[in-house]
């Protein structure tokens, strides 16, 4: 289940993104579609970067462990809705695949993929989830 915080005028196809949720767990997800301006913020204070970003993520630190009884939530995902339009734009896709994207890109940190650190991982389960639900290039993809 997605609980969605849309703090935007961005269209949030929730079938779609909850179907995708369902393919990958079974633990609730927050999902927040804000701006650059307050997605900044965010990446300054918890990241020491100064800038937008398309997509953060926060992990929920749960003291049961991955195995408990407990269906805790599994985190945030935050994402920019002025970079959902300008991606689309850019790669001549729609808001609604590129928010899809984001949204994958954001589930996967949050169940522990870090592409910045692991040998390929991420991006081989990324672009299995992308091609399972027909959608275009990721960004982990399409900087390769």
């Amino acid at each position: 289940m997605i609980d969605l915080d849309n703090q935007t005028s961005l269209n949030v196809d929730m079938g779609a993104l909850e179907e995708i949720a369902q393919s990958l767990t079974d633990r609730e997800t927050e999902l927040i579609i804000t701006d650059n301006k307050n997605i900044q913020e965010l990446n300054k204070e918890y990241r020491d970067k100064d800038a937008p970003t398309d997509v953060l993520s926060f992990p929920m630190e749960t003291p049961f462990g991955e195995e408990s009884v407990f269906k805790m939530p599994l985190g945030s995902i935050i994402i920019s809705a002025d970079y959902v339009k300008e991606k689309a734009d850019a790669f001549s896709h729609g808001e609604q695949d590129e928010l899809k994207l984001l949204f994958i890109h954001g589930l996967l940190h949050l169940m522990g993929y870090d592409h910045e650190e692991d040998h390929g991982e991420m991006r081989q389960k990324e672009k299995e989830i992308i091609e399972k639900f027909g959608l275009p290039s990721s960004l982990i993809v399409r900087n390769d």
